[in-house]
C-alpha cells in the first residue's frame, strides 16, 4: 500500500492551533503537575520538544523515563483525538502543540530548539521552528 503525503493546510493548522489554545491538551497537562514532574521541570531534567512531546535532558533515571513515557502516552492520545477532529495528521497536530508548548515555557525551563539543542528559556522569546504558528 502506498503511503500518501498530506500537506499541512492553513485551515487544518488553524483548527489545530485553536484546539490547543482552547485547552485541548489540558488533561495531560494537568496530569503532569504532580510534584515529581514539577521538580524535574524546575531542575531542567525535562523539557518541551519540537515534536510536541516531553523530553529528557541528559541522562535520566528509570523513574524519570517512566514518568516521561507516561506523560507522552497521554499526550499522544489527546493529540490523536484532536487531530482527527481538526482533520489533521497526528504529526501535524503534535508539531503545532509543540510550537505552542515551547512558546509557553517559563523562564528557566528547558525546551528543544529547531537544531535539536536543549536551551534554557530566558526573558527573550524561545527559538522556534520557522513553520510554527
Amino acid at each position: 500500500m502506498a503511503k500518501t503525503e498530506r500537506k499541512w493546510t492553513r485551515s487544518a493548522l488553524m483548527s489545530a492551533m485553536a484546539a490547543v489554545a482552547l485547552g485541548a491538551v489540558a488533561s495531560p497537562a494537568m496530569a503532569q503537575r504532580d510534584p515529581a514532574y514539577e521538580k524535574a521541570r524546575a531542575s531542567g531534567q525535562v523539557g518541551e520538544k519540537t515534536d510536541g512531546y516531553l523530553g529528557i535532558v541528559g541522562a535520566g533515571s528509570s523513574e524519570l523515563r517512566a514518568m516521561v513515557d507516561d506523560i507522552n502516552i497521554r499526550r499522544r492520545a489527546v493529540y490523536a483525538d484532536k487531530a482527527k477532529a481538526a482533520n489533521a495528521t497526528l504529526q501535524e497536530y503534535a508539531f503545532t502543540a509543540g510550537c505552542l508548548a515551547i512558546a509557553r515555557t517559563d523562564i528557566g525551563e528547558k525546551y528543544q530548539a529547531p537544531s535539536g539543542e536543549w536551551k534554557t528559556r530566558t526573558s527573550a522569546a524561545p527559538d522556534r521552528d520557522s513553520r510554527c504558528p
